[in-house]
């Protein structure tokens, strides 16, 4: 049996239900807030003192962070300002996929359900420095799931 070894994370896809996946709008360098939790809930029961029953609760997801350099023309950034300034939403399904070196799917895709903007920002502007400007796009979502990609 050949040995098994873990993904690297550098190599990636992010693909938008609402923009073309072969635009420059998908390129990202950092994709974090992979992340779920079930909450818990502490219950007291009347005559037992040695314990409390814990409880699970629904999962709770982080937000999705996108990191890239900044783009001049971009319909993500209108989506995103369209939230933001109009306060008019749309969602979208978000897609991160792990690629292999010939650029293909590892088999599985981060899919988040239902994702809309939450937060834009940009990097300092420092003179001092010689370094890109990066913005980073923050995106809530309904839940996020692994799915079977070909």
């Amino acid at each position: 049996m050949p040995a098994y070894y873990p993904p690297a994370g550098f190599h990636f896809r992010v693909e938008f239900g609402n923009v073309a996946s072969d635009s420059s709008d998908v390129r990202f360098q950092e994709v974090s807030g992979l992340s779920a939790e079930v909450g818990v809930e502490d219950l007291e029961e009347g005559g037992e003192n040695r314990f409390t029953h814990r409880l699970p609760k629904r999962p709770r997801y982080s937000n999705l962070i996108l990191k890239r350099g900044l783009l001049t023309d971009s319909e993500l950034i209108k989506w995103l300002t369209n939230a933001i300034e109009n306060f008019v939403f749309s969602t979208t399904t978000v897609n991160v996929t792990l690629l292999n070196e010939k650029h293909e799917p590892l088999g599985y895709a981060y899919s988040f359900v239902d994702a809309w903007p939450v937060k834009w920002s940009v990097s300092d502007f420092k003179a001092q420095e010689n370094a890109i400007i990066v913005e980073t796009l923050e995106l809530a979502y309904k839940y996020f799931r692994r799915v079977k990609k070909n």
